[in-house]
């Protein structure tokens, strides 16, 4: 059934808190509700934006066009064989369910991405990811509709060119296509990824061996022990990408910063911890107005009560003029700025 909304509050569909409105929200739960919302609000309207579960966007006042919203459900299994199984899940479920849904049928490889906020098909088009794996590392394929002419259509994980928290989705194809369902390859094989962060340790101190459940339950402890429930605290998670720099840009300031973290990539590029360098710069804690920095987690920009989106900017600007004055790094921002 599609759901039409005029003047609608988009607070319980983003995580920063700011009681922003759309002009026009829309809610569809199915590929060919999807097909006639693109005819009927879509096509010829200058203004449009599809969203998922909010947590990387940034209102910065009302947004006086047309929100769509995805509640496309379902979980169907392809294939299931004694090695692996693909399961075709809609875009509209939560990403965390998806996880546990994962984690209760004994399947491999996406637990360390347990408890990012979003849903599904927002997985495709940001390749979330954290604690060493990416949700491009599970992607088989990505069903969407074509905007312009709504046309169905399948890419494989090779057609979506995906990166370091990039896709064609985000870049060359942004706004073409609206993803409907995406397949995700899973192994039954016990394979863990636990070099990443401290996880590893949290599970040397249950002293035994882990379990699917166990990694799960211990990312989930950590992720709640530094990041604040939106609910009681807006934020969007992590607001900053962590930068890939040359090695010799590494090793460079390693002669000033010995304690300097990073994570190889590949023999030319390291990744560095954005928040090592937010936190060296004397942020981690502190409030401009009714914007802040948690105090657990540098990267984390929050909303202390009443800010507006442009303090939560202006916030994000100063932090980043102090990173590139301070090590020469240019940090981005992983969320999107919205007016």
């Amino acid at each position: 059934m599609i759901r039409k909304y005029e003047n609608h509050s988009l607070l319980p569909y983003h995580t920063f808190g700011m009681d922003v409105k759309a002009a026009v929200f829309v809610e569809y739960s199915s590929v060919d509700e999807l097909k006639q919302v693109l005819e009927q609000e879509v096509r010829g309207k200058e203004k449009w934006l599809h969203i998922g579960g909010g947590s990387n966007l940034l209102f910065t006042g009302d947004f006086d066009g047309t929100i769509l919203h995805s509640a496309i459900k379902g979980y169907e299994v392809l294939s299931d064989s004694e090695e692996e199984v693909l399961v075709r899940v809609g875009a509209g479920e939560v990403w965390d369910d998806f996880v546990a849904y994962a984690v209760d049928r004994d399947w491999y490889g996406a637990e360390n991405l347990s408890l990012i906020p979003g849903e599904v098909g927002a997985s495709a088009v940001q390749n979330i990811g954290a604690y060493g794996m990416e949700a491009k590392d599970l992607i088989v394929k990505v069903e969407a509709l074509e905007v312009a002419t709504g046309k169905e259509c399948t890419f494989l994980n090779m057609d979506c060119r995906y990166a370091y928290r990039e896709s064609i989705f985000k870049k060359e194809w942004k706004g073409c296509y609206i993803i409907t369902h995406v397949t995700y390859r899973l192994t039954k094989r016990r394979a863990f990824h636990l070099e990443y962060g401290n996880v590893k340790d949290e599970l040397a101190k249950q002293g035994c061996e882990p379990t699917l459940k166990k990694v799960r339950e211990v990312i989930i402890r950590i992720r709640e022990a530094k990041l604040p429930d939106p609910k009681v605290q807006g934020n969007a998670g992590s607001f900053f990408m962590n930068p890939v720099i040359p090695r010799m840009q590494y090793e460079s300031l390693l002669a000033k910063y010995p304690e300097m973290p990073h994570y190889k990539v590949d023999e030319e590029w390291v990744k560095v911890p954005a928040a090592w360098m937010i936190d060296r710069c004397g942020w981690k804690g502190k409030q401009m107005g009714r914007a802040g920095v948690h105090n657990k987690q540098a990267l984390v920009l929050v909303n202390c009560g009443g800010a507006t989106g442009q303090e939560i900017i202006t916030l994000s600007q100063r932090i980043q003029q102090s990173v590139f004055e301070t090590f020469g790094i240019a940090i981005v921002p992983e969320v999107n700025f919205l007016s």
